[in-house]
């Protein structure tokens, strides 16, 4: 067994676990470190097949941006993570039909790609002068040439959800102070100074 196939499996097996962890600690500060952890890993694996690219996205993006704010997030908002775990069986059925739906999947895959290996180099995209261009220019080229109109619609997807997030936790509250610019510069003497004649022995 050589270097890469041990740090392989090093890398999958601490995935799998951490994966495992995630669900299943009690604490959610804890699933979300050991969230971190799975991207470290996935990281590595993408490294040992020589993406990249992906790999610094993993922890630039995920764990850099996404990660993070989840933790601030549940460490910021009172939730009560009992109560809601309290109906977590209810869910079960629909989890375990999803479990088998992506574990026949997997054994399609993985059946397909034993029995015929020269199916996965069927679907492959040839990329001129493989050896002297690395993993990202690659990449680069194939999004922004054959799917750059797929790329710009997962971006506008992706501004419509920031937007609709941005619409439905915005709300405007009545009670609050708020200053107004244009009131402010449009002042006179007459309204920025109130004369109150005071009658003696009385307050204002």
């Amino acid at each position: 067994m050589g270097l890469q196939a041990i740090f392989f499996y090093l890398f999958a097996f601490i995935a799998v676990a951490s994966a495992f962890m995630v669900i299943s600690a009690k604490n959610p500060v804890h699933s979300v470190l050991f969230l971190i952890l799975v991207f470290f890993n996935a990281a590595g694996l993408f490294l040992l097949t020589g993406a990249e690219f992906l790999a610094m996205i993993l922890l630039v993006v995920y764990i850099g941006a996404v990660a993070v704010l989840f933790l601030f997030v549940v460490m910021m908002l009172d939730i009560d993570f009992a109560e809601l775990r309290s109906g977590v069986l209810q869910y079960a059925p629909i989890g375990m039909l999803v479990g088998l739906i992506v574990a026949a999947e997997l054994v399609v895959v993985i059946g397909g790609s034993v029995l015929t290996p020269e199916a996965a180099k069927a679907v492959t995209m040839p990329i001129p002068n493989p050896a002297s261009r690395t993993n990202t220019a690659a990449l680069g080229d194939v999004l922004y040439t054959n799917y750059v109109y797929f790329f710009q619609i997962a971006g506008l997807v992706l501004l419509v959800a920031m937007i609709g997030a941005i619409v439905l936790t915005l709300r405007h509250r009545t009670h609050i102070k708020r200053q107004d610019i244009s009131a402010q510069v449009a002042r006179t003497p007459a309204t920025a100074v109130e004369v109150v004649k005071v009658k003696p022995g009385q307050g204002v």
